[in-house]
């Protein structure tokens, strides 16, 4: 399919930019440009190995998805109430993509239309920490705990999220930002934009392979294996030093980087 380092340098970037407020569309673009790696091969390979940035995310919240499996009265986030919530914020964007997803492929994916929304996520994330230290002076608590979630916040983050349907916005910006709009602290709504991105994830990805898995040959099998398993460590130590970050910062840094990003893609996007 391609040379071996090629598979884990795009292992390398879907593990980093998945869930860091960044978009990693307009990443994987710029990857794949600089490595010649592009086409409908490529395009499949870059969503199939999200399945490895998914599986960091399980294992690292484990403990979160298997009580969903049943009830736990000292944790709301749990059993059925936990599987309800994650539907509520699942339920918009699934939508959507499923009735636009012709429409998201054919005049969204585009170097004028990433860039913009590399942009115009990035205003909105000076915005939203605006908002917030304006909360804090007021001291507004927000919800600081997975525990907190209700289905109308859920509901509410699951609206932001159909942004990330816009290639370049970035859905963990836009549930992150979706959380903190609707009543979040900083720290929680990243770890449930996480969670949410599981079932969201798993649907596109399931998608996209069962309509182009004839693409790939037994041969491409190892190169897939790699691609995956760098995604699942990539992913695994963003998600670890993301969560650390937001401790100390705001995310003013990511909508500045953003900010510098734009260009870079609308220059550089492959012919």
């Amino acid at each position: 399919m391609a040379p071996w380092y090629i598979a884990a340098i795009m292992g390398l970037v879907e593990g980093l930019t998945e869930f860091l407020p960044v978009s990693s569309t307009g990443h994987l673009i710029l990857a794949g440009h600089l490595l010649n790696f592009t086409g409908p091969k490529a395009d499949t390979f870059e969503i199939a190995i999200q399945l490895g940035a998914i599986l960091a995310v399980v294992a690292l919240y484990r403990e979160r998805f298997f009580g969903l499996l049943r009830t736990n009265p000292q944790k709301p986030f749990s059993g059925p109430r936990g599987v309800l919530l994650l539907f509520l914020t699942s339920l918009p964007a699934l939508t959507v993509g499923f009735l636009a997803h012709k429409a998201i492929k054919a005049h969204l994916f585009g170097p004028r239309t990433v860039a913009l929304a590399l942009f115009a996520g990035a205003l909105m994330m000076f915005a939203v920490e605006a908002r917030a230290l304006r909360q804090g002076r007021a001291r507004k608590r927000p919800a600081d705990s997975l525990d907190r979630v209700t289905p109308k916040l859920a509901l509410g983050i699951g609206l932001f999220q159909c942004l990330a349907l816009w290639p370049g916005f970035s859905r963990a910006g836009a549930t992150i930002m979706g959380g903190m709009l609707c009543g979040t602290d900083r720290k929680t709504a990243a770890e449930y934009s996480f969670l949410a991105a599981v079932p969201v994830m798993c649907a596109a990805v399931g998608y996209d392979l069962l309509k182009n898995w004839r693409l790939f040959e037994s041969g491409d099998l190892l190169f897939l294996g790699l691609g995956f398993a760098v995604s699942f460590v990539a992913g695994w130590a963003a998600v670890k030093g993301f969560i650390g970050l937001l401790s100390r910062f705001t995310l003013k840094p990511f909508a500045w980087y953003r900010l510098a990003l734009a260009p870079l893609v609308w220059l550089f996007w492959p012919n």
